[in-house]
């Protein structure tokens, strides 16, 4: 088959379609694709052929002919997502539906690079050896600079520049930073699903986030954009991991709030910053600092909201528990950072729908988009047993 075979625009129409919408019916997709019914049977007939398609009865409902759901193949291809966050790393697959199995995950025993990447990698080879050739690509999620596709700087594990290529040798290899991978997650599937453009803005240990415009992010030149949290937002005298003063990151998590309340630097900012908004309600100290921290965070994102024109904000990890529990001081300083023409209008504020796996969503994303591409299916079709 030619790399560039046009049989597979049709077959890429539908398996996209499969993915958007996990469950869809044949008469479905054939409706939104614009296809006859002779051919949507003929290029999913091909695509059950290859097994890279799978169908079941759909169930009965009124009049018209009956149809099917469509699914992925049970073995078809699959990618491999990874998230390596401060504290651990999490090892997911995913079919071309999208849907995650997590498989695999692990505490960080030591900072070394070496041994996190061991253990990572050692993760993905057993994946490996039970899927054999369906396994196609891996994606990568890194709470760090990404940068052309590698780890240039990851200030909270204390890394600079990291290879990540022996993660997963002979496979095709994305990585992307676990915030931005979230905000494609969200705009694609999640509470942005249906914006054109999409602010993503999360809070972890510091703060992280993406523009995401027709479901791709704003990355920059060198893919290394994106970087919010060392946006000069902050107190000019801290000075930041990543080597910068000034960081928006340094006055917007659990060690703006230990600052605050006269504590030393918590060893995990995020736990720190769960358990003070936990104890919010019924502190007054604590709710103070989680206060001056809400401003802090408001103040910020009504510069990006101001900079960026998004049609809404997703608001993920600790970002939507932090304003909920300063929710007036945090509007009004919103209120007030924002342009005059924007405050009778302002984009909505929604969490995120994804949640903790959001960035293993975004890895898997990466990871799928290179395989549903025409190399990509052809690759497959060549295989052996196909």
């Amino acid at each position: 088959m030619a790399s560039h075979d046009l049989r597979w625009r049709g077959a890429l129409a539908v398996l996209r379609e499969m993915r958007r919408d996990p469950g869809v019916t044949r008469a479905a997709v054939a409706q939104r694709l614009g296809l006859s019914s002779g051919s949507a049977t003929e290029i999913i007939a091909r695509l059950r052929e290859l097994a890279l398609l799978a169908e079941r009865p759909a169930a009965v409902s009124g009049r018209g002919r009956p149809t099917t759901v469509l699914g992925p193949h049970p073995y078809g291809p699959v990618v491999v997502a990874v998230d390596l966050r401060q504290q651990d790393w999490r090892c997911a697959v995913a079919a071309l539906d999208r849907g995650l199995e997590i498989v695999d995950r692990g505490g960080h025993a030591s900072r070394e690079p070496a041994r996190v990447t061991g253990e990572i990698a050692r993760a993905v080879r057993r994946v490996r050896d039970r899927l054999g050739d369906r396994v196609r690509a891996v994606g990568v999620a890194v709470a760090g600079t990404v940068q052309e596709g590698r780890v240039v700087q990851a200030a909270t594990l204390g890394w600079d520049a990291v290879d990540l290529g022996a993660l997963a040798p002979g496979l095709p290899l994305m990585v992307g930073n676990d915030a931005t991978l979230s905000g494609v997650a969200e705009a694609r599937y999640g509470a942005a699903a249906q914006a054109r453009t999409a602010l993503h803005v999360t809070i972890e240990v510091g703060v992280g986030g993406t523009l995401v415009v027709g479901g791709d992010p704003v990355s920059g030149a060198t893919g290394a954009g994106g970087e919010f949290g060392h946006l000069p937002f902050g107190e000019a005298w801290l000075r930041c991991p990543c080597g910068a003063r000034g960081c928006w990151d340094l006055v917007v998590d659990g060690r703006a709030i230990a600052r605050h309340l006269g504590a030393p630097p918590p060893a995990d900012p995020r736990t720190y910053a769960e358990q003070a908004l936990a104890r919010a309600a019924d502190d007054t100290a604590v709710h103070s600092a989680v206060v001056l921290t809400a401003r802090s965070f408001a103040a910020g994102l009504a510069g990006l909201i101001n900079a960026l024109d998004p049609d809404v904000v997703t608001l993920g990890g600790l970002a939507e528990p932090l304003r909920a529990a300063a929710a007036a001081p945090f509007d009004a300083v919103l209120s007030d950072g924002l342009m005059r023409f924007r405050r009778a209008g302002p984009p909505r504020l929604v969490a995120a729908a994804l949640g903790a796996d959001g960035a293993l969503h975004g890895a898997a994303a990466i990871a799928l988009d290179h395989v549903l591409t025409e190399d990509g299916l052809d690759a497959w079709g060549r295989l052996p047993d196909r």
